[in-house]
């Protein structure tokens, strides 16, 4: 376990990052260690800790006598899952969630092709398990326990594509489900049908189907792009 590990380096972490990218950090040309030890009453150790996470994503670039500059957007790295977790929370919110629907259009059904030819008896067992789990909490409204439920569907299916770059991306995935469980961009009773779709997908799986699992896979993943806009949409409409 590294020291960022640690719930104090997470927490500045988690503070620093967003006012850096468009809080009251964002015009200062050049960001000391001084200035995050007293602005959020860390000791040096923590500051230095902080200062490299956000240089290995991308963010910043450290330099001795000159300080702590903000790295040009190109180089940020857009898939590490915190930057994604606080654009979410941030006022990018509506241009991530449409990045990451594109992405996951592109990569999901070809996943679920994948999964239907790679997958293992206990990935085909775990995928079923996640839509029962899903059902369960989706009757009850239970948005906590269903969220963990299709983190581990999406998780499990993206592993049983056997392709180690798709599996690479599940934290991504399960970040952007979070953030729309935690931004209330989910009804509070997940869509019947919706769960029908991934009950479907884990079906076609089992049954060695590539075809309809990445048929019903888009399915899922433009449904979802289109539940999002249509909250999205409304809550600009009640904010104007």
């Amino acid at each position: 376990m590294t020291a960022i590990d640690g719930g104090l380096h997470v927490h500045v972490l988690d503070r620093v990052g967003p006012d850096l990218l468009w809080g009251d950090l964002r015009g200062v040309g050049q960001l000391r260690l001084e200035t995050i030890e007293e602005r959020y009453g860390v000791s040096r150790s923590v500051a230095r800790e902080v200062v490299r996470v956000l240089e290995s994503m991308g963010l910043v670039a450290s330099r001795p006598r000159i300080g702590i500059t903000l790295r040009p957007r190109a180089e940020w790295h857009f898939l590490d899952p915190r930057l994604i977790r606080w654009r979410l929370a941030g006022p990018e919110r509506a241009d991530q969630l449409r990045s990451i629907t594109d992405l996951r259009r592109g990569m999901e059904p070809v996943a679920a092709e994948l999964a239907a030819t790679h997958a293992t008896p206990e990935q085909c067992g775990a995928l079923t398990g996640a839509v029962i789990g899903m059902s369960v909490t989706g009757r009850e409204g239970n948005l906590a326990a269903y969220l963990a439920h299709d983190i581990t569907f999406h998780q499990t299916l993206l592993q049983a594509s056997g392709n180690e770059l798709f599996a690479s991306l599940g934290d991504v995935v399960a970040e952007v489900l979070t953030g729309r469980t935690q931004h209330h961009l989910m009804p509070e009773h997940p869509e019947p049908a919706a769960i029908r779709l991934h009950a479907d997908v884990a079906e076609a799986i089992s049954s060695r189907d590539p075809a309809r699992a990445g048929r019903l896979m888009r399915e899922i993943v433009s449904e979802a792009g289109q539940a999002m806009e249509a909250v999205l949409h409304d809550t600009r409409d009640h904010s104007g």
